[in-house]
């Protein structure tokens, strides 16, 4: 079936082509790494935060959530059941891509971009003080991972919420249109070194698709296919949302409008 851009998601469109154009103009700018390194850390907030609400939702317990300062992150929850395994292994790079997807149906469908972003801070905030400070203190974990965790957390977290509260609406609705190419782009290029790192000749390296091949007994490399197979069906679903036509009016936060000449 034939997919076309409606008229009304042109301006958005416009936006969300610029936020990708800028995204990928940093991987290649010599030091433009620093800029973007937020943006990453943001991101694994966002997948271990994954694992964590999967935790939840399947009957366990989160005991810590740290992330590192070359934007690794670790989560470590109590152990259940298959399923639960499956669920809480998978939430994390799914998570990332279906946050992005998430971002792009709430801008497309009228959602004003500062109430995006204030949830948006008020999540990673959550994430950070619960179960990157409360939670292994309680617990008597690891302490070692705390500090980055609580000063990247709450500066992120921070950041977000003066943006909705300061920032114009263009910039606002611009910057929920960058999040979420960089939840989408991030979860792509990660799921990428999933899959060559789950390949036989590759060196050992714990990751999800190890842990859910010593649940299941099933190859990494198989569940790193199907986690690539289902973020790319969450993308293909956000987009068809994003490109298909509504009722209202065109959004009034738009970074860009679109003029017709008579």
């Amino acid at each position: 079936m034939r997919v076309s851009l409606t008229r009304d998601a042109r301006p958005q469109a416009m936006t969300l082509l610029v936020a990708a154009t800028i995204s990928v103009l940093l991987w290649f700018i010599p030091y433009a790494e620093f800029i973007a390194y937020p943006f990453r850390i943001f991101v694994t907030f966002i997948h271990e935060g994954g694992h964590a609400i999967a935790a939840l939702l399947t009957g366990n317990s989160v005991q810590s959530l740290s992330v590192a300062t070359n934007a690794s992150g670790e989560t470590y929850t109590t152990q259940g059941g298959l399923i639960s395994q499956i669920a809480v292994s998978s939430a994390g790079y799914l998570g990332s891509m279906a946050f992005g997807a998430l971002l792009l149906v709430l801008i497309r469908k009228s959602v004003a971009a500062r109430i995006v972003l204030l949830g948006s801070g008020a999540l990673v905030l959550g994430l950070t003080t619960i179960y990157g400070l409360f939670k292994p203190l309680y617990s008597g974990t690891s302490w070692s991972g705390i500090p980055f965790t609580l000063l990247a957390g709450s500066l992120i977290g921070a950041g977000l919420i003066l943006i909705a509260r300061f920032a114009s609406a263009r910039v606002a609705s611009f910057f929920v249109s960058f999040l979420a190419v960089q939840c989408v782009l991030n979860a792509l290029f990660d799921l990428k070194t999933v899959f060559f790192l789950s390949s036989p000749f590759a060196p050992s390296v714990p990751t999800d698709a190890v842990n859910m091949a010593s649940a299941t007994g099933i190859p990494a490399l198989f569940w790193a296919v199907i986690w690539i197979g289902l973020a790319l069906g969450i993308l293909w679903f956000a987009m068809r949302l994003y490109v298909a036509g509504r009722d209202k009016g065109f959004q009034p936060d738009l970074p860009f409008e679109e003029t017709t000449t008579l």
